[in-house]
């Protein structure tokens, strides 16, 4: 496998009055993702990247990670640290802000 973890954060806009990732800050977390990561030091081969709807509209801004198909819901920018320092490097789930 290329990418020990590849990690999809929701970025997409729908019209108004349905609450969408993008306008819920989706691109600034992809930044805070990769900014994070790039600060850990860390040598795993990690891929960050926005993404489309993943269907979870209504517990956003939603992301998963994968191989695992962990799937985040309303993820915060506070919430980036945590999530690089526990799923990221140390493969245990935020149990918090799983989806499902």
């Amino acid at each position: 496998m290329h990418y020990e973890k590849h990690v999809f954060i929701c970025t997409n806009d729908k019209p108004a009055p349905k609450k969408c990732c993008g306008s819920e800050h989706g691109m600034a977390l992809v930044e805070a993702f990769k900014a994070q990561w790039a600060a850990s030091g860390s040598d795993k081969k990690i891929r960050i990247q926005k993404a489309g709807c993943l269907d979870f509209c209504g517990k956003g801004p939603s992301m998963v990670v994968y191989p695992e198909g962990v799937f985040y819901g309303n993820v915060q920018l506070e919430d980036v640290p945590e999530i690089t320092e526990k799923h990221l490097l140390g493969n245990e789930v935020v149990s918090r802000l799983e989806i499902g």
